[in-house]
């Protein structure tokens, strides 16, 4: 359960580079910042991911005692979320050029990319975010995208909203694949040159005829099982062909 004490004081952190980074009334001389508490954070994560994410590999990382860690960050949600909101700003938001089109596509790219460093991000549970400094700059500039294409206030929220949710499934499912094939050390060309002799043998010509012939296709187009991100980009198109129709 949160406790208003520990969501107070991490909103702080969250805007120490404004507010100043708080200081505790007792105890040693903290041998570390809350930065680089935050940046073994992510280091940790980038490594492991979430699941495997604890606040004594994150101590180990620094060379503290476990307990210590709990001087700097009420605990270990909240140091996720300030670990979310420090690499939502680690790379500038490049400037809005040409139509709201090419606008959302720029915001859509700039989050498929960030998913890509830090395939952790995926696991964060967000249906309540921390609202910190990056976080609301980020929030700004994905509006300013469609600021004056002719939606509604609500409107804007819910595009953004709906671009960002396509663009985290895909990214999903490109990372999936991505660790796949890392994880098991051979391609997927390799993987079906493995399975084809069973499956052409429990599946005769003519049984699966639209499974077949697109799969087929499909294949041969890719190379590989997929290609998330030709996939990413076809269902980008596709969902703002959908806010084209809104517009009009």
């Amino acid at each position: 359960m949160e406790k208003p004490d520990d969501l107070a004081r991490t909103m702080t952190l969250l805007w120490r580079r404004t507010l100043g980074t708080p200081q505790g009334a007792r105890g040693p001389k903290q041998r570390v910042s809350v930065d680089e508490v935050i940046q073994a954070g992510i280091a940790v994560a980038d490594a492991d991911g979430l699941p495997a994410f604890s606040m004594r590999k994150v101590a180990d990382r620094l060379g503290l005692k476990l307990m210590s860690i709990y001087t700097y960050v009420p605990g270990r949600p909240e140091l996720i979320g300030l670990m979310v909101d420090e690499v939502t700003g680690e790379i500038p938001h490049p400037p809005h050029h040409g139509d709201w089109r090419s606008r959302l596509t720029a915001v859509a790219r700039h989050q498929w990319d960030e998913y890509h460093r830090h395939p952790w991000l995926l696991q964060v549970e967000s249906s309540r975010p921390w609202i910190g400094p990056n976080g609301c700059d980020r929030y700004e500039w994905q509006l300013a995208a469609v600021d004056g294409a002719g939606l509604t206030d609500i409107q804007m929220d819910q595009v953004v909203t709906m671009v960002l949710a396509f663009t985290a499934g895909a990214a999903r499912m490109s990372v999936l694949a991505r660790h796949t094939t890392e994880e098991s050390g051979i391609s997927d060309v390799q993987w079906w040159d493995a399975n084809a002799p069973i499956l052409e043998k429990v599946m005769p010509p003519g049984a699966y005829p639209l499974a077949g012939r697109v799969g087929t296709a499909a294949g041969e187009e890719y190379n590989a099982v997929s290609d998330p991100d030709r996939s990413f980009r076809f269902g980008l198109e596709r969902l703002l062909d959908g806010v084209e129709v809104l517009l009009r």
